[in-house]
């Protein structure tokens, strides 16, 4: 709807505060805040990043509150989109503030300036949306005063979204509780036709017939130029890294799948010269902070990160966005190098496809929704224990998952009404109907499947890679951009000093990995207890992750040919020594796959460590791979029995060597045999390992 001249020039005004005297609104602009001040409309921005998503909601809150409204309710996905927000609504005036995980010791602060109307603006994280105490004590202030609603990346909210998170279905809540008159403004660079149709559905929550409006413009990106580089191997994309990141303009982020991986590629990166530093979503906060103030002030060249830097995050003069493998859409990929290039006439995106990616996609796709058995188990003994609950150590012994993926699990159980959390602890939701919906997992898992292999294509069909991306998201007006390496040549795929790919594959094998220790095993009825300490083995060493550019190919070469390289008894020697564990003899778990390799190398490596190898472990019978058990249960169940203990072991302490380590209880298990038959300390040693 036009605006009318009174908010034209008052908007106007607001615009050039915010973005200096020369700023004018661009296409879309303008009638969104109408839209939003005038009629309380309930509005859908999809916009390329850099279009001015931002500005619409700040200065429609200023002139909201102007007018006497309540306060904006913003929803943000990122902590370092907040920190750049509350800065730039500041310089309008408005009284910003913030609560998330980060600063609870000023909640109460912030809820008594809400109480006094001293607040023009909060921001909070989705994440707070399903904070108990959050929705109890401070959204029903919200819902009763709020003049405008405003979700951030908005296609989180919807399941086709490339970066769907559970606690965007919160928003729903807040929606249904809104009282008539208040703009609702959802805004997303990254959201193609199906994306468009589910939030637009998810607005009419709670409608009460306010216009709902979408405003979707072009998402070309006229400073950006994409390339791809086909590098299958971890070695060779470190040593193109090495190459050519010097040289690109500014500084930029060099994206991985993978927090080992920013860790191992920003080490590499400062060792060659190249001011670099990791971030992921488990470092700190105050070292988060750091990192990207380090990037915005040009003081490191790149920071390695995984997708916790990505929403929001605001460098105009981002130089480069460097992919070390690719992600599992084109539209999460569109996302992340739309960081670069908003502010500048030109930056670099290059894609380095590896020959990893597609496991590590896999892994994401798999873990996206809870599998049945595991949901199961988790409500049948929530059903058990009744109103007294159980924390989430007690069911991740259970189940026998990491602390995120029970995490995850519990939060869209939480969402979706089935469990509730009544303080540290988890209860089943009275009169709860829910059931598992196994048809619609399926469906969205098969959206994945086909989204990754349009990933797999980027670059390889012959077409614009603007195009693509403009293809794949929708647009309604793709062309060809006469940028990329696609329309004009190849400018990164030049060949690679063989010296500094040797180099890199010396960097990729001289990172051992540490395996945790099991502490609780799952008895035959599947339920979890405690092993006695006298049984548990000792925290382990892999020589190389499945997957990775290191060992593994050399492991997994050697497996086929029936005979482990002289080249990797040397490595696993050396680990040994570096490990130094107090061990005076070793031992083989046997392998069915490739009967008699490893026990070879264990005679070999007995040799060189001067300590004798005994044959003290014999299969009792032929077992499926424990690649094909779903769960923990069916994992140990498959073991359980499986080997045989054919002599006394030393009473001193020992490896227990593997090939290949998939879930952990072989060596748990197996080294528990050894310890009931008098062993001392057990120390697994394995090739290489699935995770």
């Amino acid at each position: 709807m036009p605006a009318t001249t009174d908010l034209t020039t008052r908007a106007t005004e607001l615009l050039h505060e915010l973005a200096g005297a020369e700023a004018v609104f661009r296409e879309h602009q303008l009638e969104a805040i109408a839209d939003l001040v005038e009629d309380r409309a309930r509005v859908l921005c999809v916009q390329r990043t850099g279009w001015g998503k931002s500005a619409v909601y700040f200065i429609a809150t200023a002139l909201l509150r102007e007018r006497g409204s309540g306060p904006a309710l913003i929803v943000s996905p990122l902590l370092a989109l907040m920190r750049n927000q509350i800065a730039a609504a500041q310089r309008l005036g408005i009284r910003a503030h913030t609560v998330n995980s980060t600063n609870r010791d000023a909640w109460e602060e912030i809820q008594a300036l809400l109480d006094a109307d001293a607040v023009d603006l909060l921001l909070i994280s989705p994440e707070r949306l399903n904070n108990p105490q959050f929705r109890a004590r401070m959204l029903p202030v919200f819902a009763e005063r709020v003049g405008l609603l405003v979700v951030d990346e908005a296609h989180c909210i919807s399941d086709w979204g490339h970066d769907f998170r559970p606690d965007y279905r919160r928003i729903a809540d807040m929606l249904e509780r809104l009282p008539d008159g208040v703009g609702v403004l959802c805004t997303t660079a990254t959201a193609n036709d199906r994306v468009v149709a589910d939030v637009e559905e998810q607005l009419r929550t709670g409608h009460s017939g306010a216009p709902l409006v979408a405003y979707r413009g072009p998402l070309g990106r006229t400073s950006l130029r994409f390339e791809v580089v086909e590098l299958p191997g971890q070695a060779d994309r470190l040593a193109w890294l090495a190459t050519y990141l010097g040289d690109m303009p500014g500084s930029g982020i060099v994206y991985t799948l993978t927090k080992r991986d920013a860790e191992q590629v920003a080490q590499w990166l400062t060792a060659h010269g190249v001011a670099a530093e990791a971030y992921t979503g488990e470092i700190e906060t105050e070292r988060r902070i750091a990192v990207e103030d380090r990037l915005l002030a040009n003081e490191c060249k790149c920071v390695v990160a995984t997708s916790a830097l990505g929403m929001g995050y605001d460098k105009p003069d981002l130089g480069f966005v460097v992919h070390y493998q690719a992600p599992g859409s084109v539209i999460a990929y569109y996302q992340q190098v739309g960081r670069a290039g908003r502010a500048i006439e030109r930056a670099e995106v290059v894609l380095l496809r590896g020959a990893e990616d597609r496991r590590i996609q896999d892994f994401f796709i798999e873990q996206a929704f809870p599998r049945r058995e595991l949901v199961d188990r988790v409500l049948e003994h929530l059903d058990e224990v009744g109103a007294e609950g159980a924390s989430t150590p007690e069911l991740t012994a259970m189940v026998n998952l990491g602390k995120s993926r029970i995490d995850a699990m519990l939060k869209v159980l939480d969402v979706e009404g089935a469990v509730s959390r009544d303080g540290s602890r988890w209860v089943r939701e009275p009169g709860s109907e829910w059931a598992y919906d196994a048809e619609r997992y399926e469906h969205i898992t098969a959206l994945r499947r086909r989204e990754q292999a349009t990933m797999a294509s980027f670059g390889a069909d012959g077409r614009c890679l603007m195009r693509a991306l403009q293809e794949e998201l929708d647009d309604p007006a793709p062309q060809d951009c006469g940028r990329c390496s696609v329309c004009t040549q190849p400018r990164y795929d030049g060949p690679l000093d063989p010296a500094l790919v040797r180099e890199a594959i010396d960097h990729l094998r001289s990172q051992p990995l540490k395996l945790d220790t099991k502490k609780m095993a799952p008895d035959p009825e599947g339920r979890m207890r405690k092993i006695p300490a006298e049984f548990v083995v000792e925290e382990g060493r892999a020589l190389a992750r499945l997957g990775d550019g290191g060992w593994a190919p050399v492991v997994q070469a050697g497996l086929r040919e029936g005979r482990l390289s002289d080249e990797l008894l040397d490595a696993v020697d050396r680990l040994v020594r570096a490990w130094n564990p107090p061990v005076r003899w070793i031992t083989v778990v046997p392998s069915a796959t490739h009967p008699g390799v490893v026990e070879d190398l264990a005679q070999r490596l007995a040799s060189t460590l001067g300590i004798p190898s005994l044959a003290l472990l014999q299969r009792t019978g032929d077992r499926p791979p424990q690649r094909d058990m779903a769960n923990a249960a069916l994992q140990a169940a498959n073991v359980r029995g499986a080997f045989g203990v054919i002599a006394d072991p030393p009473p001193e302490g020992g490896l227990l060597l593997d090939d290949t380590r998939l879930s952990g209880w072989t060596l748990a298990m197996a080294g528990g045999q050894l310890r009931r038959r008098g062993a001392g300390a057990v120390y697994p040693l394995v090739l290489a390992t699935a995770f």
